[in-house]
């Protein structure tokens, strides 16, 4: 028997069980909802019940997986704002946002280890591996609820930082094309430009020029999947370090410094701003991360400052 408490509610009952029962197969949670043996309040419900605070759910015996533990350390990454709904962090490069894909762990695992004691913790949006910058975690359902509902509406403003190989004319510019995610025979995820994909909605401003390279402010108006990383590739501004959309004789050069800039061992993409309603108050919250060192270091050793 359990009581739905605020984190919980407003979940549907066969996402609730299906989380609360890990390793039971969907089929056999479907089957017990049919059946009448989950019960709400004593009485019976079908798989669309929406819970509400203080309902009371039994649970029927089942046989569960054992847990297994992800094997994740504790970590803490640098916090950008914090209260009692919302955690948001700014992810360094190189760190999954949470395992699999060949990654055993990700910054969710390594937070929830890090903070045994927190009842609710998700992740809101993602970041690529090798993108750094703002990513926000939920602390609450009602949080996660809001934010999602903010991002299906188009309404946070989502800032990138991206330096781009060649030499980009417009101030401004607006590209849409549509994105079609296929898998490469290996299984890896890729995403390309495709006339039956997904539409998808760029804005580019350009923000400096450091001769054969260009620093460009992205704006998100959808958010699929690599979409800053395809857009740019295939308009002939790969960003620079990107091994998956990038130009490979450009990134394998920048792995070393020459005597006109310093080296760039990563995807110089970074989240720097994010505009968003506060879900419990409804204030805009505003955020920004500063460009992380080695990126700084590359764009100094271009245009060393005065």
């Amino acid at each position: 028997m359990l009581t739905i408490s605020e984190d919980e509610a407003g979940q549907r009952i066969d996402n609730f069980l299906l989380k609360q029962c890990k390793g039971v197969p969907k089929s056999h949670i479907y089957r017990v909802l049919r059946s009448g043996e989950v019960r709400v309040n004593k009485g019976r419900i079908d798989q669309t019940y929406r819970l509400e605070i203080g309902d009371t759910v039994r649970i029927p015996p089942v046989r569960v997986a054992e847990k297994v533990e992800s094997g994740a350390p504790g970590v803490e990454f640098p916090i950008l704002f914090e209260d009692a709904h919302l955690l948001v962090i700014n992810k360094p490069a190189g760190v999954a946002v949470h395992g699999g894909s060949g990654v055993s762990y990700g910054v969710i695992e390594q937070l929830r280890a890090a903070r045994p004691d927190a009842k609710f913790l998700e992740l809101v949006h993602r970041l690529d591996r090798d993108t750094s910058g703002i990513l926000v975690l939920a602390k609450k359902r009602s949080a996660l609820t809001s934010l999602h509902e903010q991002i299906r509406e188009g309404q946070p403003d989502k800032r990138y930082l991206a330096l781009v190989h060649g030499d980009w004319k417009d101030a401004r510019r607006h590209i849409r094309l549509p994105l079609f995610k296929y898998n490469l025979p290996d299984g890896e995820r890729r995403v390309r430009v495709q006339a039956d994909g997904i539409a998808s909605h760029t804005i580019f401003n350009l923000r400096r020029k450091f001769g054969e390279f260009t620093l460009l402010e992205a704006e998100l108006k959808t958010g699929r999947t690599h979409q800053i990383r395809v857009h740019l590739a295939s308009s002939g501004f790969p960003i620079a370090g990107d091994d998956k959309y990038g130009d490979y004789a450009v990134n394998r050069a920048l792995q070393k410094a020459d005597q006109s800039r310093g080296a760039l061992k990563r995807m110089f993409l970074h989240a720097c701003s994010l505009t968003f309603r506060h879900p419990a108050t409804a204030e805009a919250v505003t955020l920004n991360a500063p460009l992380p060192a080695d990126c700084q270091r590359f764009l100094d050793s271009l245009h060393p400052r005065s």
